[in-house]
Formats: structure tokens, sequence, C-alpha cells
């Protein structure tokens, strides 16, 4: 199973991150239904994970992340949170490898196979975090990172998220609960959380009401976080995905407000492609 969580210890109380400005592309009052596997949805998405993740919206900002932020899980990185004891990273550093032999961080990898499952850094350290850093400057490796988040958590959330008649909001909450909790069926990761939620509520494709349905879904996930200390503020909950579903917004349409651990954000338009 894989788990990737909140980052501890980023957000500065007060800390306003303005949106970056984009480009009004749908005629005023046009109310077009977009899932996020369209580019500008899917931007948004990324910039909503990472204010929960980053304490920011510059999620591309994110590739040269790292910390141990001592939640048992070893290492964690990059733009959703790839760790070195939950096995994302390794596939990720593999994947790496395989596109561009003998880069920086492959020389890692018989130590990142070594403490898969734990939260050592033996074989790590003390250099990896420079290295990853210094990777993370390589388009090749952004590149990496991108496809290892469509592959792992994007693309099986958002499939999902459809096959069960939701719409972009439902589908962007699914992609950060994976992102958090990781796929698998356990109670608390994303497999479990659904099927937690599917005893209290249908989904749209089994003809239940869809707000019903992701009230239920956010219930679950809001118990799953609380079953572990890192994931206790719930606010990526409660002050982000109930404000839009609060308001109806079942298709994610700017304009967007919302708090994560206590900082506002906005996103005013949809962006530019």
């Amino acid at each position: 199973m894989n788990l990737s969580r909140r980052r501890l210890g980023l957000a500065a109380a007060g800390t306003l991150v303005a949106s970056v400005p984009f480009v009004v592309v749908e005629a005023a009052g046009a109310a077009t239904r977009l899932n996020l596997t369209d580019p500008r949805m899917k931007e948004i998405a990324n910039e909503l994970v990472s204010s929960a993740e980053n304490s920011s919206l510059d999620w591309r900002a994110q590739y040269k992340y790292i910390e141990d932020i001592h939640d048992g899980r070893g290492y964690t990185a990059g733009i959703v949170g790839f760790c070195s004891g939950t096995g994302d990273m390794l596939d990720l550093v593999q994947l790496y490898a395989n596109r561009k032999p003998g880069n920086i961080l492959a020389k890692y990898l018989p130590a990142l196979r070594k403490v898969n499952g734990t939260a050592s850094h033996t074989g790590l350290d003390p250099n990896y975090p420079r290295d990853w850093r210094t990777a993370a400057k390589d388009p090749a490796f952004q590149k990496c990172q991108d496809d290892e988040r469509d592959r792992v958590y994007f693309n099986p959330s958002v499939s999902q998220a459809k096959a069960d008649g939701l719409r972009a909001l439902g589908q962007f909450c699914y992609y950060d609960a994976i992102v958090m909790h990781g796929p698998g069926s356990d109670p608390v990761s994303f497999g479990g959380i659904r099927k937690t939620a599917m005893k209290h509520a249908k989904t749209p494709a089994q003809g239940g009401n869809e707000t019903t349905y992701l009230n239920a879904f956010l219930d679950a996930r809001k118990a799953a976080m609380k079953t572990e200390e890192a994931h206790s503020d719930t606010s990526r909950v409660d002050t982000e995905q109930r404000v839009f579903l609060k308001a109806g917004n079942l298709d994610l349409q700017p304009p967007l407000k919302w708090k994560t651990y206590g900082d506002p954000y906005h996103i005013d338009r949809l962006p530019n492609a």
C-alpha cells in the first residue's frame, strides 16, 4: 500500500497565496461542464492539492521539495509527496533511471529498495536530499514526476470517479483522497474510504444523489484522516471540499475561494491550457 500525506510544518499563518493571472477562455455566463481530464481543470485540481500539500498554488515549484516529516515514511518529496518508505519514490527513481541511465539519483536505487516499508535513511544520507534537488532541475525528472503522479494517483482516481458518475468536484475529491491515503483496499486507503461511503449512500451511477454521496465520501475521508495524527487536521475537507459542495459547485467552476490549514486561497478564472 502506498501512503502519501500532508506535509507538516509548511503553512505560515496568515499566508495569502494569490492566484496566478488566468486568461478567460469561456464566454461570460457560459456553463461548460468539464471533467478533470480537461487540461485546464487538471491544472485547477493540482493547484488545489498543492494548497494543502505545500501551502502554495504553485505545484510546479515542488519538484525540488524533500524532507522527512517524521511520520514514519522516511523522506517525502516532489509534487505529490513521493515517499522513500512507501514504494512510490522507488518506482519514480527507477523510472528516471530507465529513461536516463546514470542520472544523479540512480545510485540510490539499492538503498531505496532496502528502506522501502520503513522510515530509515540508511544509504540515503547525507547527500540524497541535495541530489534530489539537483535532479529536480532536470526536465526529464520533472516529466517522470508528472507521469508517476498520473499513473498512480490522477488517472485511477479520475477514472473511478467518472465510472461512479461524479462530475469535476467528485473527481477532485477522489484525487485528493488518493494522494493523501494512497491506493489500496484497507479502510484508510482510497479504496476503503470509497467502500465505506458506498455503505451509506449510492453513487450517481447506482442511481444515487451526487451531493448525498459526496457528503458520505467526505465523512468517510474525515474518519480515515482522524486515525492518524499526521492527518488529524481535516481542513482540506472542511474548509475546501465541503465549501464547494455546500455551494452546489459540482462542476468545480471558478471563481473558487477556500482555506487549507487556515490559509486563504482563490482561483478566479479557468486557467489557460
